[in-house]
């Protein structure tokens, strides 16, 4: 299914099947504020495996990641001190993935690793899902191969006509990015850039050392 939506005033009755479809453990494809992604009620472990399936991931080896929709939700599934709520509120919501440890609120899938991306995009339609799902979205980007059109990753047409069948649902919120999140570890003594995407991170007046 290809759905529409936009940055405000959306019908109550789209936005309320996009999340009965996560509720009943769907999978489903939106806009981000880097690129358009993948994703699943990050509680249903079942829609997360298959998400890893489609990505050919292995969660013994890789950290997954989950979209909050503030700070308090954050607190919730990720245990951070206080220099990394400051530097996470000084910095979100935008394109940056912060790897903390997770809680035990997560399904034993994240557990397996210890740790978990923590996302807040800055894109109004991600967020208001995120908000009246009321519960944290698995996220992850799409699969891309070297020789895909650029299109497949932000034309929500061509992406619907290359995974419609791979997931429940594609959610057109107009043309996409190319991009990717700044991954900041905040598991450490320091912080640790481990990718540079397009957040450039505040760490002013923060009492942790940026490495």
């Amino acid at each position: 299914m290809l759905t529409r939506l936009y940055e405000k005033d959306n019908d109550p009755k789209v936005l309320g099947s996009v999340i009965d479809t996560l509720n009943d453990g769907g999978i489903i494809i939106y806009p981000t504020d880097t690129t358009y992604a993948i994703g699943c009620h990050a509680l249903k472990e079942r829609a997360v495996e298959k998400i890893c399936k489609i990505k050919g991931t292995d969660p013994k080896k890789n950290n997954l990641a989950i979209i909050c929709y503030d700070m308090s939700t954050i607190s919730h599934y990720a245990r951070l001190d206080n220099a990394t709520f400051k530097l996470m509120k000084k910095n979100l919501p935008g394109p940056f993935t912060f790897i903390l440890e997770g809680s035990s609120r997560l399904p034993k899938i994240f557990r397996n690793r210890k740790e978990v991306g923590i996302r807040m995009p800055d894109h109004p339609v991600i967020m208001e899902i995120a908000r009246l799902l009321e519960a944290p979205v698995m996220t992850a980007s799409l699969p891309v191969d070297d020789s895909d059109d650029p299109g497949y990753s932000t034309d929500p047409g061509l992406i619907y006509e290359k995974w419609g069948k791979a997931v429940d649902m594609v959610i057109d919120g107009g043309p996409g990015k190319i991009g990717f999140s700044t991954i900041v570890d905040c598991t450490g003594p320091d912080y640790r850039i481990i990718r540079q995407g397009d957040g450039e991170l505040d760490a002013s007046h923060i009492s942790r050392t940026i490495v």
